[in-house]
Order: structure tokens, then sequence, then C-alpha cells
């Protein structure tokens, strides 16, 4: 690899050079003298300095003439402009030119040498890039000034050793830029050379333990201060900018004074004679026959040829003399890499960090774009063609389904980025028109995703300022189709050229006239500051325009004007309010008189007003080293930055206006937009709003800013989120509030608890119950009527909802008023069961700490939220019901014996009988209780009588689920253990099952009644039916139990019990095991007092057991008939072991050895045709 770098050489131009332009050779009397013979020689003179020291302040001295005049020119001039203006130009001249036309800024080296973004993946709402602040270029230092020669503050942090550049991790190392830091640190770019508009070097990678060392030739051409195109042997395949050419450019930047300048080598042959040109061309394919031989030989014969083509133009072209008049000046960019990413991460899907990657691009445009580089609409046209080219677009068309939410979010992004560019103040009318003519040829396109899913339609035009009238229905609006690049289109209709609007963002001390026209009153408010009174999405659009192409002060101005029209809307909104407010109340409901939500909104208007306006007040801003292409930044620091001198107010800052702006948004009250991504998107937009301003650091100031916002809010009446009235379609403020609260608590205690239970209600899932009525908490039904099916994110909201409640008992804890009136709030505005026993979990963990002793007053709150849990669910389906049951009894153990007793007497109202018993009865008189509790006997008791009382009553209730616990529980009462008994004879003839009779009867034998046992057993097995074939059923346990305790008890009630099982039982083997069990022992052997055993077995001759024996043959004859009549040869062998067990039954009584050969011959006769079956038959029994 390193070999082929070598080979590659640097004095051919490279293969995307646009620097190809023809230089003609002056006349000898336009030639200009040559300079000195040091300047000859190569380097820059005196004027190139040393790198200083980071933060080191040089001597500052003006500099000439000379450089101010060559630095303007080669930023702003091509070179073939110079020469065709002037008819000499000085060899001193052309050298600064040249000198000063490389980029003279390390930001933008690193600008197209890595991804960078600031904020993570959220890249609309972050706006950007690295550089963000750097975007009013002031004048430049000469070279040696400073640490690097045009670059921004903080730049020459990015001269510091690897790993020591300002917040920059171990992560960042491995970017382009980073590596080609340590490159040029460690002293791997040499042969430094700068022909003209082209510069080259070598820039060796050091070895490492499975590398050798790789040197690798970097070749650069620029022009008017930008890099042009680039060539490095390395064969990059990439966007932006490898290591390699990254040191290359930096070496240049930093060490100006060590490259060796030369003119162009147009001007160096023009100053050789024939034979110093023969010489030297002679030389050159000496050098490199090999490569360039082919070529020499055919310009020699096209030069020779006086016809050919080559000798029809003036002049030859030369790599190293900068581009044409007409060549585009922009820095360069990989489109066909650009391309091949992008399609690549479309293709991954949003997944293996795809979408991140997406983001990031977007990021770089945004970064272009404030940098005001052309690239950054160039890049954005390449992504939104290869966007529009995602074969999934048709796929999803075709079937009727909607993109995914990651995918969903990107294209937002793309529509809010062209919205950018169009707005643009600065843009030209011709590219303004072609973008708008692309951006419609897309739209137009049936795969074009709408703006808001299938709901695109329902938004108003960017361009109308909608009116505030409450009856306006937006179902008079237009409906077109709507895609993501609409709002982009309808950008054409606006302008800059308004003149309040040019004064608004051009000056700082603008204010309304002493005397005002009538026309001009609406233009200012009472204290004279400007109000823009525009459509206000549209309006922010504007800033977010300034702001992304790298106007941030006038930005900052028009978003100041804008909030001063919020606020005067709000004042009058409140004036309004107050007339009203008598009707609205007793009305108890309002309409929605904000027709578009601000938050939620495809042009987030209020984060681009925020960002505008902290991003005025970073403390860190200056480092663009601080973050890496896939890791998050460090939090910003913000400070006070006050507001302009030409601003009334003058204690206010910047910052605290910017929380006011987003308290306004937040708090406004708004409709929930239709279809599940726009609602998504409302939820979403709320989270990143939030997570900037948990980023504040609350001080006094901003307090102040908090307490007065929150007071407008809760007295804002219809236009507010939290006012008094709101309309049942509202969106909740439940996520905002718990941020209010939280902030403020420390701060306003009383104001914080007034506004979050204010947010505490959910409208569309209220009922009629009047608002202010809280006499009845537990009017909340289980089943909620009219849960509104356009609500897709209503299980979001109300965990939200479930959060804010969970905070506020929290911080209530050991307030009993307070903890009163949050659990009133929840009972009436809380309406999920599950979440309202997460709350209840939440508050006995808190109510509880380990370490600590628990407090009463949350436990309380805790127990009455599980008892309302428990009314909730009662008679709903849930598959957490047990988990429910269980968890009340421990918290009501822990609140004390008076809760357990209360649950215990009102089980009906709470638990089914069988909870009851099963769990909330048998856990109350449990040991572990007892302990835990440490009850006295008459506790004990007390505990103990209510649990026999609850237990005879469900059993009463429901004695097929409950008579064996009502047993359990009653053991040590005789009369209520008699109740029970009698509760679960009752209902033995009823609906019990077999099963649950044997559990009981087996359970009467455990406790020493064998009696009743055997009464009890005798009743389940009137219940059983066994067929021939169930000989694995569950019952057989039950009856060969049933059997030996009858064969215990005696002949008399073994003579009872079989004919209950000839009876119930039909399979041949059970009877056989059951007769075989009867035989081997003598009955009467269980003990009873009064009774005798005989000590005699029985026979099988004789009464009870001939009848058992008998129906045990005949259930042998009768399965192996029906086993015979499908059989297949593959249970031939089992067929013969089942007919060897019927033999030990048929031999058991005298004649039975006749009875089994007989039935054997028949078996023969009647199945003759089954021969193979009957040879093993005829084999094994004759």
């Amino acid at each position: 690899m390193a070999e082929e770098g070598e080979r590659e050489e640097l004095l051919s131009p490279p293969p995307v050079s646009p620097a190809k332009r023809l230089c003609s050779w002056p006349s000898p009397r336009a030639h200009h003298p040559r300079g000195l013979p040091g300047a000859a020689s190569g380097g820059v003179g005196g004027v190139g300095g040393s790198c200083l020291p980071s933060g080191a302040r040089p001597h500052l001295q003006p500099e000439s003439l000379l450089d101010c005049a060559a630095k303007t020119v080669a930023e702003k001039w091509a070179y073939e402009r110079v020469e065709e203006r002037f008819e000499r130009i000085p060899e001193p001249v052309q050298r600064r030119i040249v000198y000063w036309s490389f980029p003279r800024n390390e930001r933008e080296i690193c600008m197209y040498s890595s991804f960078q973004y600031r904020g993570g993946p959220s890249v609309s709402a972050a706006g950007c890039a690295a550089g963000a602040s750097l975007t009013e270029e002031g004048p430049q230092p000469p070279p040696g000034a400073t640490a690097q020669a045009g670059s921004a503050p903080g730049a020459a942090a990015a001269g510091a050793s690897p790993g020591q550049g300002a917040g920059a991790g171990a992560a960042g190392e491995g970017l382009p830029f980073r590596r080609g830091i340590r490159l040029l640190d460690s002293g791997s770019v040499e042969n430094v050379l700068q022909v003209g508009f082209h510069l080259s070097g070598t820039v060796t990678e050091p070895a490492t333990t499975s590398e050798p060392a790789m040197t690798y030739k970097v070749a650069i051409s620029f022009d008017r201060c930008k890099i042009t195109s680039v060539t490095c042997g390395c064969g990059n395949r990439d966007i932006f900018y490898c290591a390699h050419v990254v040191a290359l450019s930096l070496y240049r930047i930093r060490k100006p004074d060590q490259v060796k300048l030369r003119l162009p080598i147009s001007e160096t042959l023009f100053q050789m004679n024939r034979d110093q040109l023969q010489k030297f061309i002679q030389y050159l394919i000496t050098a490199h026959h090999t490569e360039v031989l082919p070529t020499a030989q055919k310009l020699a014969d096209e030069i020779l040829s006086s016809n050919s083509e080559i000798n029809q133009v003036n002049g030859a072209p030369d790599p190293t003399a900068g581009a044409s008049i007409d060549d585009e000046n922009c820095w360069h960019l990989d489109e066909e890499q650009v391309k091949e990413q992008v399609k690549l991460f479309l293709s991954q899907g949003g997944y293996y960090g795809s979408g991140k990657q997406l983001n990031s691009m977007f990021a770089k445009v945004r970064e272009m774009l404030r940098m005001r580089d052309s690239n950054g609409a160039r890049m954005l046209t390449l992504i939104t063609e290869q966007f529009m080219a995602d074969p999934r677009l048709t796929l999803w068309r075709q079937q009727g389904t909607s993109m995914t939410d990651k995918c969903r979010q990107l294209w937002d992004e793309l529509g809010a980025l062209w919205v950018c560019i169009i707005l643009n103040p600065h843009c030209k009318l011709e590219e303004k028109s072609s973008w708008l003519q692309q951006l419609q040829k897309w739209s137009n396109l049936d795969v074009c995703p709408l703006e808001d899913g299938n709901y695109g339609h329902e938004l108003p035009n960017i361009t109308n300022a909608l009116s505030q009238n409450a009856n306006h229905s937006p179902d008079s609006l237009p409906r077109p189709r709507r895609t993501v690049f609409t709002r982009a289109i309808e950008g054409r209709e606006l302008h800059w050229q308004d003149s309040h609007l040019q004064r608004i963002i051009n000056s700082d001390i603008y204010v309304a006239p002493a005397c005002q026209q009538e026309s001009e009153r609406l233009l200012f408010n009472s204290q004279g500051q400007p109000l823009w009174l525009e459509h206000v999405p549209t309006a922010c659009a504007r800033v977010d325009a300034l702001r992304s192409h790298g106007y941030p002060k006038e930005a900052l101005r028009l978003a100041v004007a804008i909030i001063n029209t919020l606020r005067l809307q709000q004042q009058r909104q409140l004036e309004i309010y107050k007339h009203q407010k008598k009707e609205l109340l007793q009305r108890g409901t309002t309409t929605i008189t904000n027709l578009e939500g601000w938050v939620g909104h495809p042009l987030d208007p209020i984060g681009c007003l925020f960002l505008t306006l902290t991003e005025a007040c970073r403390l860190n801003d200056d480092s663009y080293l601080e973050v890496s292409d896939m890791n998050e930044s460090r939090p910003p620091v913000y400070q006070h930055v006050p507001m302009a001198a030409g601003c009334p107010n003058s204690g206010e800052s910047y910052l605290s206006l910017a929380l006011e702006v987003a308290l306004m948004g937040m708090g406004q009250q708004r409709v929930m937009p239709e279809g599940l991504y726009a609602q998504d998107k409302v939820c979403r937009n709320e989270e990143q709003l939030l997570s900037r301003l948990q980023e504040l650091q609350l001080d006094d100031t901003l307090v102040l800013t908090l307490q007065k916002q929150c007071i407008l809010l809760l007295e804002g009446g219809p236009f507010s989120g939290l006012g008094e009235v709101i309309h049942r379609e509202s969106v909740p403020m439940h996520t905002f509030a718990k941020y209010l609260f939280s902030a403020l608590l420390p701060h306003d205690p009383d104001l914080s608890y007034k506004l979050a239970l204010r947010a505490m209600r959910l409208p569309v899932l209220e009922n009629s119950v009047s608002p202010g009525d809280t006499s009845h908490p537990h009017h909340v039904v289980s089943v909620v009527p009219s849960r509104y099916p356009r609500w897709f994110t209503l299980g979001h909201l109300e965990s939200q909802q479930c959060e804010l409640a969970s905070t506020m008992l929290t911080a209530a804890k050991g307030d009993t008023l307070r903890l009163r009136t949050i659990l009133e709030a929840i009972q009436k505005h809380i309406h999920s069961s599950s979440l309202i026993f997460k709350l209840a979990q939440d508050a006995f963990k808190i109510a509880t700490p380990t370490d600590s002793s628990a407090d009463s007053t949350l436990l309380n709150v805790a127990l009455e939220l599980g008892l309302q849990v428990m009314r909730m669910t009662l008679s709903t389906l849930n598959w957490r019901r047990r988990e429910m049951v269980r968890w009340l009894v421990t918290c009501a153990t822990e609140v004390g014996v008076r809760a357990l007793v209360s649950i215990l007497q009102s089980w009906y109202t709470l638990f089914t009988p069988t909870e009851a018993t099963s769990i909330v009865a048998a856990t109350a008189v449990s040991h572990t209780t007892i302990l835990r509790l440490s009850l006295d006997y008459p506790q004990r008791e007390e505990l103990a009588s209510c649990a026999r009382t609850l237990a005879l009553q469900c059993a009463m209730k429901d004695p097929q689920s409950c008579a064996l616990s009502a047993l359990t529980l009653c053991e040590k009462d005789h009369i209520a253990f008699e109740a029970a008994y009698q509760i679960a004879i009752d209902a033995a003839a009823g609906g019990m099952t077999h099963s649950q009779l044997f559990t009981i009867a087996r359970y009467m034998e455990l406790r020493g009644y064998p009696l009743r046992a055997f009464k009890l057993a005798s009743l389940a097995m009137s219940h059983l039916n066994l067929a021939y074939n169930q000989d694995t059923h569950p019952a057989i346990n039950d009856v060969l139990w049933a059997c030996a305790l009858s064969h215990s008890l005696g002949k008399n009630e073994l003579a009872a019990l079989i004919p209950l099982v000839v009876k119930s039982v039909h399979c041949a083997t059970v009877l056989s095991d059951i007769l075989r069990r009867c035989t081997v022992t003598a009955p009467g052997l269980a003990g009873i007092p009064g009774r005798r055993s005989s000590g005699k077995l029985m026979s099988t001759d004789k009464a009870p057991l001939r009848q058992l024996l008998d129906a045990t043959i005949n259930a042998y004859i009768n399965t192996t008939h029906s086993r015979l009549t499908h059989i297949s040869p593959r249970h031939y062998g089992e067929f013969i072991e089942f007919l060897s067990k019927a033999r030990e039954t048929f031999l058991l009584p005298q004649d039975g050895h006749l009875q089994f050969a007989q039935f054997i011959d028949n078996l023969k006769q009647i199945y003759k045709g089954k021969k193979k079956l009957m040879l093993l038959v005829r084999e094994r029994f004759g």
C-alpha cells in the first residue's frame, strides 16, 4: 500500500481539480522583473512567523498595506480576474496573493473532516454543529501573530497534544481531525511544497503492532481560501477528508513560514529560455519515463502538427494557477460518497446507528449553512435525492402502511432544513428559484411523504397569520395535499424587504419614534419596543433561518421582537378572560382558542426561540473539539447576558427571556392533533424542551421569571393549558407541570402544589362530575366511559399523570393536609387501576424506608389508594389482581391491626371470596403477621374471630372455592368448624366437583375425622366418571385413596363404596389395582374406637369383592374389543402385555382359567383377519 502511495506523482494535477485553466504567456513588454534571490528561493520572507503557545499574547503589529490588499483579493477574486485586470503584476504581489489564498481557519478544516453535533441526535432542535458561534468574520491577523493564522477563538486548542483538546474525550481521538493533529504534532508531515494554488507533501503513519509505517503523498488544490480538491495515496473513500489531508492542511495553516512557496508553474516556465525548457522537459521525462513518456510523445506530435486542436488555443493549462473566473468557488465535497453514504444508511432502516449517522449529516448541513458555505444546500440536495429514491417509500405506499418513527423524524428534519435554505436572507433569486423548482418536483411525486403522516393536510399554511377567534372552525380551512416540502415551497411568499423587519434585525437601538403615526402604533408595545406581528411559527422560521445561516445577532433581535409580541398577546388574552371568567366558570368548559399548537409543530417555533436566546448565553461554545461524531457533548453552561442597551427592560437577560418563552409555549392550551405520529411528536417535542430547561441552573433571576410566568399560566383562562377551565380535547400538562413543580418547590411550595394539582386533570377521560366536586372521592368506576379513540398516546399521557402524582406524594411526605389534597386529586382524575396501584406502591416504598421508621401519613395514603384499586378491579379481569391483593394485605399490616380488622370486616367490597379466604384472612392470622405486629392475646383473638366470620361468609357465598379454606381458618373453634363442615356437606350435592370434595375429604382425614372423610369421599365418587381409556386421569389417586380409606374403616364401609366405584370407574387397570389392594390386607385397620378388625383376608368369590371382580373382568373384555377396533401393528406388543394383566384378574376366581380360555377363543374367531396379531396371541396364551 505504501509502495502505491510512493508511485503516485504529484507533478500531475489531481484528476478532479477544477483549476486547469489556460494560462497565456505575457509578452516581453509585460514581463515583470523578478524578485529578490532570497524570495525566489522559497519561503515567505519576514512575513511568516512561528507558532505561539496557546494563550500567548504576541506583540501586535499592523499589517502591511500589501498584506491587507492581498488577503482581500485572495479571498474574493479568482486569480484569472487579477491577471485580466492588471497587465503587469509584480512578483511580490503575486506571492502574497498566492500565500493568502490558502484557508486560514482550522474550524473549516474540522468541518470537512468529521461529523460534529451538539445535543445528541436531535439535530433539528440542537441546531448544529461546532463552530456555531463563529459566524461573523473579523479582521485576520498576519501569520505569526497568533497560533494559527485567521483561526477563531479557541481554535488554538486544536493544536494541543492528543487528548488535551478542550472537552475532547478518548472517543474523539478516532476522528480524522484529531488524528491529523496527532500526525502533525508527531512530525509526520514532510516535504511540504506550495506551487501556486497547489499544496503537496508526504504524511507518514507511524508503525503499529500489526502494520508497518506507511508514507502517503498528499495533494491539495485551493482557491479563494477554500480547498477545491484533494488527493491522498491512502485511497480514502469517505465524505470527509482523511487524517493525512488534515495534517497537511494544518501544517500549512500553523507553519506557513516552513512551507516552500513557489509561484504557479507557468510563471516559472516563463523565466526559462529554450535550452532551459528543453533540459527541464527531458529531465522530467527521464525521471518519470514509465509514467509520462506516452503522454509526452502524444503531446509532442500534436504540437508539431499545425492543424491540431492544441495549436488552435492560446496558452496552456496550469493546475497550479488557481481557478478561472467561471469556476464555482466552493469547498471540495465528494458528491458520490455523499450519495453512497446516505443510501447505505437508509438501507439499514435505522439500525446499527444509521439514524444517528443521518442526523449527524443533517447537523453537518446546518454547520455548513452557519459558516455560509454553499455546500450546505448542495449536500442537502444530494441527501434529499437519496431519500426520495428510497425503495421503502413505494413499498409503504403500496402496502398502505406508515413509515417507521425513526424514518419519519428524519423526513421532518429534511423538511425543516429546506425551510431554512429557502428563507436564507441573502439567497440569490436564481438559486432560490432553482431550489423551489426542485422542491415542487419532489413534492408532486406520489411517494413523497405527507407533512403529518396521513393527516398532513390538517395544519394551516405557513404564511397564514391565524386569528384567535374562538368561533373559527378548522373545518373551514382548505385542506390541500401537504408534503414535507410544502412549508419550504410556501416560503417563496416570504421576503425580507419589509422596512420594519430590516430595522428590527439590523439595530439594537430601534425603538418607537417620539411621534408615531397611526399605522406605526401596532408595530411597538407601550415601552416602545418593536413588535413583529406574523404567524408565530413563520416568524420563528425566520429566526431559525437567520441563525442557521450565520446571523446570530440578527436572529437574536428578531427573537426578542417576537417574544415581546407574545407577551403583549398574553396580556391582552388575560384581560379578555377577566371579562369572560364568570360565564366560563359557570359553563365549566371552553373552546380551543389556539388552532395551532406550538409544541410539536413541524417548525418547532418554541425550540427555535429558546436555542437562539440560550446560544447567546453559552460559556463553553468556543471549543469545536468537544464532541466526537458518535458521542454526547458535555452539558452546556450558561451565564446571564444582559439584553441590548436599547431595550427599556435593561434588567432582563437573554437567559431569563429564553425561560419565559419556553414556559409560554409549553403552557399554551392547544388541541390534541390527529394521528398517531402527530400526537407522538407533541410528546417528544415537549420532552426535548423540558430536557433543555433542566440544563438551566435556576438562580434568583430565573426563579422570579418562573414564578411570574406560572402565575400568569394559572390565571390565563382558556388561553392557558393550566387555566381554570380547559377544553375536553386539550393537550394535558402533566409532564410540563412535573418540571414546574420540581423547579418551584424549593422556592414557592404553595404555588408549586397549586399548579401541579391544577394540572392533574385529564379532561378527555373526565365524567360528568363537576370540576369542583371532591365530596365523592370514589366516584370513578372501573370501566371508564367514552374513552376517546383518537388519542393514540393516551397510555403515555396517563403514565405522565401518574408520574406527576408520584412526584407530589414524595414531596408531601409527612404533611397530612397536602397528602389528603393529593389523594383526592388522584382519586378524582386518575382512571387506570394499574396506575393507581403503581402510585400506591410508590407511596408505600417511600413511606417505609429501610434505614428509618415508617411514615404513617404516607402509609395511610398508600392504603387508601390500594383500597381504591381493589374496588376498581373487583368485578373486572386483571392479570395483576393476585399481586394487588397480596400487596394490600402487606400494606395494611404495616399500617396496623386496625387496618387489618377493617379490610377483614369489609371484605365483600374489596375481594372475591377466594381471595378473602386464601390470601387475606390466611395472611392476617399467620404467625408471621402476629410476630410482625407484636400482637397481644386480645388482638390475636379479635383478628382470628374476624377471620372465622369472613371464612364462614365466604363459604356460604362460594362453597366450591372456599369450603376448605373456611375449615382451615375455623380449626381452633369447634362451633365454627362444625358450621364450615356442614356448609361443605350441603354444597356437595350441588355444584362441587369430585376434585374439590376429595381435597376436603383428605383434609378431614388428616385432621382425624375418617368417617367424615369417608362421607365426603363417597359423595365425590358419585360425581366421578372414568372411561375405559383414562388410565392416567388425575382422579385415579383420589379413587385409590378413597378405597384404601373405606377398606381401613371396615367391611361395611368397603361394601358401601364398591358399588359407587363400579358405577363410576370403567378403566380395567384401575379396577384391577383396587381389587389387588383390597385382597392384600384385612379390612378394618383404621383403629377407630369401638371397632375391631376380623384379621381375615377377603375372598373375591364373596361380596363385596365379587361385584368388583366381575366389573373388572367386564372392563377388560370391553377394553380389549375397543382397542382391537383401531389397533396398528406397532401397538401389538402393548396389547399382548395388556392381555397378560387381564389374565391375572381372570385367574382370581376358581373357574377363571376357563373364562380366560373362552375369552381368547372368542378373540381368535372374531379377529381372525388380524393374522399376525392372532399369531402372537396364540404364541403367548395357546
